[in-house]
């Protein structure tokens, strides 16, 4: 069974930093592209960032370009985003997904196959 676990989330205050985690089981993730989505109350899920299966195509959402970096060790299972600058806006719930047999990034939430339960993060001011 496949299963994505995220961690890392918390509450923060603006201009504060976060790094999330999500460790994957039950397959080798090292070949898919993995993506970072985050969905706040009332709002569609959104893509923060993708990485590609040999992790050499990155993509960020332009809300978050210069602020977030996603990084992946293959080795562990595990895909990370650092959080850097963190505002008001940022607060949601943030997920993990992969596109599972798929190396290539995709921007669109229904062309990944597998999805963790999320981690929440809330910026406070």
């Amino acid at each position: 069974q496949v299963q994505l676990v995220e961690s890392g989330g918390g509450l923060v205050l603006v201009g504060g930093s976060l790094r999330l985690s999500c460790v994957g089981s039950g397959r080798t993730f090292s070949a898919d592209a993995m993506g970072w989505f985050r969905q706040a109350p009332g709002k569609e899920r959104e893509i923060v960032a993708a990485i590609g299966g040999s992790g050499g195509r990155i993509y960020y959402a332009d809300s978050v370009k210069g602020r977030f970096t996603i990084s992946r060790d293959n080795a562990k299972n595990t895909v990370y985003l650092q959080m850097n600058r963190l505002s008001l806006v940022d607060t949601a719930r943030y997920y993990c997904a992969g596109r599972g047999n798929f190396g290539s990034i995709s921007t669109s939430a229904g062309y990944y196959a597998y999805w963790g339960q999320g981690t929440q993060v809330t910026v406070s001011s």
